[in-house]
């Protein structure tokens, strides 16, 4: 029987273990299925302020958009309280550096009011995301033999075989360029998530308190001790 000293020594089991995420690199998300992912960030649109000719031309091109599909995506919509501590912070600044007292006093008159209306009206932010999948395994061009292999490939033989990974990356990025061409079509902007982009979008998603208060260091400048 083991002692409850011994017990409470057991390393604590990660909960990265439990993400379908094997890494993130070279703009994609590498699945440990071995299948890879891209993230395209979309503006958004006040379809309301349109005109009528304007509706239905982008009702149009979204039927259009969506008929040309020949494989499946995702569409993500994220909501998070509106973060404006940067620009509160710009704000401090430029209230030090007025000369003027009566300038003073109304920059900070106004940076507690915007502050107050967010917080208090509890105003959210929303973010449009579309997710483009590439999978092997589901390729029609493929030869029969290939798509098996493909099945039973997974994230460690794809990091492992660098010619293999970048020809998934390939393909990946031909199926984002025409999503990309789709979305722009219909009046929308596009822009594709990189490596740091993809890093802070996914622990944004799994940390959104913790992120509120500790933002991701730049990739750039972290440091790995051997």
């Amino acid at each position: 029987m083991v002692s409850k000293k011994l017990q409470g020594s057991k390393p604590k089991i990660s909960t990265q273990k439990y993400l379908d995420i094997a890494e993130i690199r070279d703009d994609m998300v590498v699945l440990k299925d071995g299948t890879v992912r891209s993230v395209l960030m979309v503006s958004s649109v006040n379809f309301d302020l349109k005109s009528e000719e304007e509706q239905n031309a982008m009702v149009g091109a979204y039927v259009n958009f969506l008929n040309s599909l020949q494989f499946p995506l995702q569409i993500v919509v994220q909501s998070r309280p509106l973060n404006i501590d940067e620009y509160l912070q710009r704000l401090v600044i430029t209230e030090r550096e007025h000369s003027n007292e009566l300038l003073r006093m109304q920059t900070a008159d106004y940076r507690n009011f915007i502050s107050d209306l967010v917080h208090l009206e509890r105003i959210m932010s929303k973010k449009f995301f579309v997710i483009i999948p590439y999978a092997p395994g589901q390729d029609s061009k493929l030869k029969f033999t290939d798509r098996v292999i493909s099945l039973f490939s997974t994230a460690k033989a794809v990091k492992v075989d660098r010619q293999r990974f970048e020809k998934y990356g390939r393909e990946l990025n031909k199926r984002a360029l025409f999503i990309y061409s789709g979305v722009t079509s219909m009046g929308l902007q596009a822009r594709r998530l990189s490596t740091q982009a993809l890093i802070e979008l996914y622990y944004n998603s799994y940390n959104p308190s913790l992120a509120q208060n500790e933002s991701l260091q730049d990739i750039n400048k972290i440091s790995i001790d051997e």
